[in-house]
């Protein structure tokens, strides 16, 4: 039974197919487990740049979530965001949304540990039978965007291959901006509505609870279309745009871009919560639910038991 990417979605997947008894193994193209739960350290200090944090409603999510509380990997960030808009900013109360003090890729690797990941390993294709890279496989789990997983496949697998070519994301740019000396207002994270360049601005400092002096900003889908091809030039619109919002005096020390060509999906899959077709080739992700970590554990957990499932019947 083989995996497709090492995000959340595929250890959560993963993780119930262990449990099961059934041998599985993840393969990631990436040099880390994490997917877009990503983080990256500057000088020494890591700083989210995907998801910029989580929520939790699902009991087992829950449950999950306050096993990484125990052993101190999150904790209660706020429950309250402000927006800014054409009338000014305003508080916006929400649930309470959970930060990391290692940044949200640690969480990925703690779960990770329960299964048996190969980084730096590239899958080029996905047949029936079902057979990755002239290998068979019990089965097989594309927990990565559609259009990804959509490369891989073969057309003769023509449900899969229909189901991941219905999925529709989004790109972001995400910007760290590490600044002098913290010079803004208190205000945790910010929705920016109506903006040209800023989606969402996020107080990493207080974030992660240490107080540096660093935002991290997500950019509007369009803006980020228009910048895929060299994300790096556009971190001068973005510092500007930044500290146009927050009106700060000093321009940051460091600017970092990274590039989400697949960063959201637009709109849920009409799948359910996972794919699967008759050659026990599916799919798992947040794109089978709102654009949330909790969407991506839970289409991950669901794809795994219906694995376990099938690939248990005979026993």
């Amino acid at each position: 039974m083989i995996v497709v990417g090492a995000g959340i979605a595929g250890v959560a997947c993963a993780g119930e197919l262990v449990r099961a008894g059934v041998p599985v193994q993840i393969r990631e193209r990436g040099r880390v487990a994490g997917g877009r739960m990503a983080s990256r350290r500057f000088d020494g200090r890591p700083a989210d740049l995907g998801a910029a944090y989580l929520t939790a409603d699902d009991p087992d999510f829950v449950e999950v979530v306050r096993r990484w509380q125990a052993a101190g990997l999150v904790r209660e960030w706020t429950d309250s965001f402000v927006a800014y808009g054409p009338d000014g900013r305003r508080a916006v109360p929400g649930p309470v949304r959970w930060a990391t003090p290692r940044g949200l890729r640690s969480l990925v690797e703690e779960l990770a540990r329960e299964v048996p990941v190969t980084v730096d390993r590239w899958v080029s294709g996905v047949g029936p039978g079902p057979v990755v890279d002239g290998e068979d496989a019990a089965a097989v789990a594309l927990c990565t965007p559609g259009p990804q997983a959509a490369l891989l496949l073969d057309p003769a697998l023509t449900g899969v291959t229909g189901a991941a070519a219905r999925q529709r994301w989004s790109p972001v740019l995400a910007a760290v901006l590490r600044f002098p000396a913290r010079r803004w207002a208190d205000f945790r994270g910010a929705f920016v509505n109506g903006h040209p360049v800023l989606a969402l601005v996020c107080d990493d400092g207080d974030r992660r609870g240490d107080a540096a002096p660093v935002l991290v900003a997500h950019t509007t889908p369009e803006f980020a279309a228009g910048h895929l091809a060299q994300p790096g030039a556009a971190g001068p619109a973005i510092e500007e745009a930044v500290r146009d919002l927050l009106g700060l005096p000093d321009p940051a020390e460091l600017t970092h871009v990274h590039r989400w060509t697949y960063a959201r999906p637009v709109e849920p899959a009409p799948d359910g919560t996972f794919y699967l077709d008759d050659d026990l080739v599916g799919l798992a992700g947040d794109a089978f639910g709102k654009p949330r970590v909790q969407s991506a554990w839970c289409s991950g957990r669901d794809l795994g038991r219906e694995l376990a499932r099938r690939l248990t019947a005979g026993r």
